[in-house]
């Protein structure tokens, strides 16, 4: 057997034994299927969470999703992320004839077979997003999206030697390396916690030989945390919603609502100049958000009429309207949900699925509102200095 990406380890009694893979490698699939063979382990890590894991299991999840719950829920962006991310690895895996995540089913089909008890060692996924998302400022979570989206719809072929180089990185970490660069205080969410988390989980796992199934990125990381003592309890936690957003969410349209009452007051001319470019930068831009996403006519004016009333109200956002109207008027079918996994491996796919067209014109009609924001009020406020001389 070939030891070649597998790292041993003695503690506390236990052999611990790392397979480092790469998520879209045959040969490490192969590899994962022999080691638990030949080995015979009392337990089975794998570097998934269980929302991961029921996704592999269901592949007819998507049938049973309520799309008006997920606007509802305001996990519009979210879904659409882990739907791109999805995209990135299932076109490496097209690309080279496997499946993407074979590893990890090995690893699952393999542990049934011998009988070993299995340990879906990794956080949440969302979890980890969220503890990302909490680093960004607005740019920040503009600019994410911008990368991820990017890289999703590349059309260039991936090489077997970068994709053997891709084999010490997370699928993720592959996605926003650029990123992590330009942000590196990512890198504790993304990587560090990940490997803190992965560690206790497989360091707790019952019985005296545990294989684990990881992504060889994250090998170097367990091995020296594995050693440590780490709180599961602290890393799961949501990081805690900082009050400056709450904040400038509130003044802000308390501010714009305040210089046009005045104006209107010291100059009812003025006044009305103030609101009409209010409501003509707000509605304009969260239309032309909804308008980018091919969304139904009813939907770009639906954008258009809420998107100023919403921006003074910040428990609301036009794009929930927006993509109300959009999935009232364009219904996503059963085969909308079944041809999703297939409709993410492109720029068109995502378009024109009727589920993805819905996400879209959800998130880029409260992009536009979030801009109108910015625009609208620099000029209420030019308008209200020029009506002070």
């Amino acid at each position: 057997m070939s030891e070649e990406n597998i790292t041993r380890l003695e503690l506390n009694g236990k052999e611990f034994i790392l397979i480092g893979t790469a998520h879209v490698s045959k040969q490490s699939a192969e590899q994962v299927k022999e080691v638990i063979e030949a080995e015979q382990p009392d337990s089975v890590c794998v570097e998934l969470d269980e929302q991961r894991f029921e996704s592999i299991q269901n592949k007819n999840q998507w049938k049973d999703m309520d799309i008006f719950k997920v606007i509802k829920e305001k996990k519009a962006t979210l879904l659409l992320m882990n739907l791109a991310i999805s995209s990135f690895q299932k076109r490496m895996a097209k690309q080279f004839g496997i499946q993407a995540g074979q590893e990890m089913i090995q690893g699952i089909e393999s542990a049934r077979e011998i009988g070993a008890n299995l340990v879906l060692a990794d956080r949440n996924i969302q979890l980890t997003f969220a503890r990302i998302w909490n680093n960004l400022g607005f740019w920040g979570k503009a600019q994410l999206l911008s990368q991820v989206f990017f890289s999703i719809f590349s059309n260039e072929e991936i090489t077997e030697e970068e994709l053997e180089k891709m084999k010490n990185q997370d699928t993720i970490n592959t996605i926003l390396k650029e990123f992590t660069e330009s942000f590196p205080r990512l890198k504790v969410p993304l990587i560090d916690e990940r490997d803190q988390y992965l560690a206790q989980k497989i360091k707790e796992t019952p019985g005296k030989k545990i294989v684990a199934v990881l992504g060889a990125a994250h090998v170097p990381g367990i091995t020296e945390e594995i050693h440590k003592e780490h709180d599961l309890k602290r890393l799961s936690e949501r990081p805690p919603k900082s009050k400056v957003p709450k904040i400038i969410g509130w003044s802000i349209p308390i501010l714009i609502f305040a210089l046009i009452a005045y104006t209107f007051y010291a100059n009812p001319s003025a006044g009305w100049q103030q609101t009409i470019s209010w409501v003509l930068w707000h509605g304009s831009l969260s239309a032309l958000g909804a308008a980018l996403a091919f969304g139904h006519p009813l939907a770009i004016l639906t954008a258009f009429v809420a998107s100023p009333i919403t921006s003074l109200n910040p428990l609301l956002a036009a794009g929930w309207f927006a993509g109300a109207v959009q999935a009232y008027m364009r219904r996503p079918h059963v085969r909308d949900f079944e041809n999703m996994s297939q409709d993410v491996f492109s720029f068109k796919g995502f378009w024109n699925n009727k589920v993805t067209r819905i996400l879209l014109v959800v998130v880029l009609a409260n992009l536009g509102s979030s801009v109108g924001t910015f625009v609208g009020g620099v000029d209420v406020i030019r308008l209200f200095l020029e009506n002070m001389r």
